[in-house]
């Protein structure tokens, strides 16, 4: 186990503007960002992370290696939070459920980075698609995550018609930006990439690191209902990604033989979302409570996976 990742990311400034929202609630300071200013920062996000994947998809060579990381990811990223959502809803309201399960079924950019940091010192290469196919799991959990809360929120009234819960959670904006983005991003050439790198590039981690400072203000304040649901939860956020992580390391076997790439499949299984997911729940499912899904995935689930997640999913993949 190598705990020199943990205290790395424990020093990274987005991970530090989150717990300063959290201490600004705590000192009962006015910091606050304005709600259309944090919408728009929800939206870049979207944005730059579907055009970014379109960019590296647009720039790998096809192949079936392609088209079968794709289709697994895919999988992946449908299954897991269909089945983690009815264990959630025993516990939290039906919109919360909804938003954990999207979290966990979608990818963190920054757990997938610190995998590259990992597989580097281990001397082990993985495929350039990875990255584009770290940006396609994105949207189709998202869209799970909709599809469930509209359609489990209207249980109790005249249930709707399973094409008209598709279609809604398609034209969500939400995800029809990050969709539309990796397309815009699939089509674009470099050169015309290379004329907006400055924004979809350059200033995504400082819009990053003020979006995490206003999740932790909202987190800090609803604190409260985490530690409600806590004991649950927390083991939740422990035990869920390391058992995704596994089944992926075996599974992905069956898709290619690259040690790499198995184990970046592994790890989009097994981390959780904190930027695309809750940017898109602030959208499309405001009574979501972020001050459960937030914590889980950023506060639990990512130093679980950077600590004791890499080195194991790695042995895993090496096992089988």
């Amino acid at each position: 186990m190598d705990f020199s990742l943990l205290v790395e990311n424990l020093s990274n400034p987005a991970l530090l503007f989150f717990l300063l929202g959290i201490i600004a609630v705590r000192l009962k300071s006015d910091l606050e960002i304005p709600a259309n200013s944090s919408k728009f920062i929800s939206l870049y996000l979207l944005f730059s992370i579907g055009f970014k994947g379109g960019q590296e998809l647009a720039h790998s060579q096809f192949d079936l290696a392609i088209l079968y990381a794709v289709i697994f990811g895919l999988l992946t990223a449908c299954s897991i939070p269909l089945y983690a959502f009815f264990i959630l809803k025993r516990k939290l309201n039906i919109y919360s459920a909804g938003a954990v399960a999207a979290a966990y079924g979608s990818v963190s950019a920054v757990t997938f980075v610190t995998a590259v940091t990992f597989l580097e010192i281990q001397n082990i290469t993985f495929s350039g698609h990875m990255v584009a196919v770290m940006a396609l799991m994105e949207a189709p959990a998202i869209v799970i995550g909709v599809m469930l809360i509209r359609f489990y929120s209207k249980q109790e009234d005249n249930l709707p018609k399973m094409r008209k819960v598709i279609g809604h959670a398609f034209v969500n904006g939400s995800v029809l930006l990050i969709l539309g983005s990796l397309i815009i991003g699939l089509l674009a050439s470099e050169k015309q990439a290379l004329g907006i790198k400055p924004f979809t590039t350059d200033i995504f981690k400082g819009f990053l690191a003020i979006f995490l400072l206003d999740m932790g203000i909202v987190s800090g304040r609803k604190l409260k209902d985490f530690f409600n649901n806590g004991k649950s939860l927390v083991m939740f956020a422990i035990i869920v990604p390391l058992v995704n992580g596994c089944l992926a390391a075996i599974l992905s076997s069956l898709v290619t033989d690259n040690v790499g790439d198995r184990f970046m499949l592994s790890i989009l299984a097994a981390s959780a979302s904190y930027i695309a997911v809750p940017a898109a729940m602030k959208i499309a499912a405001p009574k979501a409570n972020p001050g459960i899904f937030l914590p889980m995935a950023l506060a639990i689930t990512f130093p679980v996976n950077i600590t004791i997640g890499l080195p194991l999913y790695l042995s895993v993949v090496n096992a089988f």
